[in-house]
């Protein structure tokens, strides 16, 4: 986009010659003849720069009219660089200008050299601070991976792989389904680093765990005073996606108005920061994952089937490890060489009767629930190798504990998953089985490091 400068003065000569100077050097333009002008302008629209004159129609010498507007300009956009331009130029008046957040000083009549250069410098300082702006939201936003390499030495993993290879040079929107806890979070990564956008943002978001008051502020940002608050601009999920894909986790649990904000988006490309009559564009690659059954939903009401046609260009089904034994053993031993490091343990494997137990268990939890019990046989184990004790599983399902014997969090942390797997790794349904209002859940969810699709 080109940088645009906001230039006002209440000479209409003045403003065309500007208009015409700075349109000719690549710059995009808007103009207003007066402060109330400057503040509508700048309240409803983008500006890089502003190119404000001192002196107006109520006192065309002392230049206060202009120092009052520069006041108002740091209040409403305290980072957006202004350059301050009168014929009455004197020392003073620059220094008070300086004082009150101005960042350069013109005098008339310019010099277009000068001119030119001032402003270039200025919105080189603009797009800077909006690189910083953006870098400190994406760096707000958890969405590192854990370092995690996908196993797929089984024939259904391996279609899985060669289909993903295959899907992620396209710009296509991918849907992965699955059970929870089968690795949908990793192969959306997987996609993303496989495909041309790669060297670009992969932006991940819980989309069926932001609240209805929250929902357009995470995914499309607000401006400065667009709510309690919103104490700066605020980039959202969208735009720092921009050239780059966006994962949308678990969006079977998307209730039905925010899907609505959620398509025009995706169809158009197009959004608005909440506060902003701005229209924006980003070009994002959606992928997005479920464990929810969308057709039942689309059936039923819950969720919208031109969304669904949006999202599922191609769709991909992560097998439960019920359906890829062989791997077990090759994931297990991954994890418990990763979770060794992590600890610092010497524990370099696990016994014959140990691997026995692991590729005869059930794995409800799949892989998510093998990466917990290996984690949790390396901190009990007190020799070299993992024994079938340390598992803790039996009869093909792990050793229940009372909750007598855990520790608070740790009750939380099986109430709630037990209460996900009943409804089917429905999150909202969980939290009205246990009384819990829809954000509070997915508070205790981040606050016990527990991921719904995983659980």
């Amino acid at each position: 986009m080109q940088p645009r400068i906001l230039i006002a003065d209440d000479q209409a000569d003045i403003l065309s010659a500007l208009k015409l100077l700075l349109k000719h050097e690549g710059l995009d333009v808007t103009t207003a003849s007066s402060p109330a002008g400057v503040l509508d302008v700048a309240a409803r629209e983008h500006v890089d720069v502003a190119l404000v004159d001192l002196n107006y129609t109520r006192d065309t010498t002392s230049g206060e009219e202009g120092l009052e507007l520069v006041d108002q300009l740091r209040k409403l956009h305290p980072e957006l660089p202004v350059v301050v331009m009168t014929a009455w130029a004197t020392v003073d008046v620059a220094v008070q200008a300086m004082r009150r957040g101005a960042n350069d000083f013109v005098e008339k009549p310019w010099n277009n050299q000068r001119l030119l250069s001032v402003l270039r410098n200025q919105v080189a300082l603009a797009q800077a601070r909006e690189r910083g702006r953006r870098l400190a939201d994406e760096n707000a936003i958890l969405r590192a991976s854990d370092g995690a390499n996908l196993i797929a030495s089984s024939r259904p993993m391996q279609d899985v792989v060669r289909l993903a290879r295959q899907v992620a040079r396209s710009e296509a929107s991918v849907l992965i389904t699955g059970e929870p806890g089968t690795g949908k979070s990793l192969l959306a990564r997987l996609i993303h680093e496989w495909s041309d956008r790669a060297e670009k943002s992969f932006i991940a978001v819980n989309a069926g765990g932001l609240a209805e008051s929250v929902f357009e502020s995470e995914m499309f940002g607000h401006v400065r005073g667009a709510f309690t608050d919103a104490k700066s601009d605020r980039a959202g999920r969208f735009e720092l996606a921009d050239g780059g894909t966006l994962f949308l986790d678990e969006i079977g649990n998307v209730p039905p108005a925010q899907q609505a904000r959620l398509l025009r988006a995706l169809e158009t490309g197009e959004f608005e920061r909440v506060g902003s009559s701005r229209t924006q564009r980003a070009d994002v690659r959606v992928v997005s994952a479920t464990n929810a059954d969308l057709a039942a939903m689309i059936a039923d009401g819950r969720f919208r089937e031109d969304l669904f046609f949006r999202i599922n260009t191609v769709e991909i089904r992560l097998p439960p490890l019920r359906e890829r034994r062989e791997e077990i053993v090759e994931l297990a031993t991954a994890a418990l060489g990763k979770k060794a490091a992590q600890y610092g343990r010497d524990v370099r494997g696990f016994e014959p009767a140990a691997l026995a137990a692991l590729q005869q268990y059930a794995w409800p939890g799949n892989v998510r629930e093998l990466n917990s019990v290996v984690e949790r046989s390396l901190l009990l184990t007190a020799g070299p190798l993992v024994g079938v004790a340390d598992l803790r599983l039996s009869a093909g399902r792990a050793v229940p504990q009372t909750l007598e014997d855990m520790s608070l969090e740790d009750a939380e942390r099986a109430l709630i998953r037990a209460a996900i797997r009943r409804n089917g790794g429905s999150v909202p349904a969980a939290a009205a089985a246990l009384g819990l209002s829809r954000s509070a859940m997915y508070r205790r969810l981040e606050k016990l490091g527990l991921k719904p699709d995983e659980l």
